[in-house]
């Protein structure tokens, strides 16, 4: 049985820190990074903002995603991250709605 799963990106401003996961849940995983919930890099750095997603019918490709783009040099990830969202709104605000 295939589950499937998101690749996200967070930020803690325009062009600053990014944090990138693997998740079956969206709107649960940030907002557990939202909160606080999340302990380690994503807390210490106050990266809260949801700038960036794809998903997946299979979690196994969303991970296989993780770490390519893990590979990438910064410039990369934040020219992904400017192509589909150039204002760096919080795209989990529009999901919620």
């Amino acid at each position: 049985m295939k589950r499937g799963g998101y690749f996200y990106i967070l930020a803690n401003q325009r062009n600053g820190t990014l944090y990138k996961g693997v998740t079956n849940d969206l709107i649960r995983r940030v907002s557990e990074h939202k909160e606080g919930k999340i302990k380690g890099f994503s807390q210490r750095y106050c990266i809260k903002t949801l700038v960036y997603y794809e998903g997946y019918d299979d979690i196994r490709a969303a991970i296989a995603r993780e770490k390519q783009v893990g590979e990438w040099k910064r410039a990369w990830k934040l020219k992904l991250i400017e192509d589909t969202n150039p204002e760096w709104r919080d795209l989990y605000s529009e999901m919620i709605k």
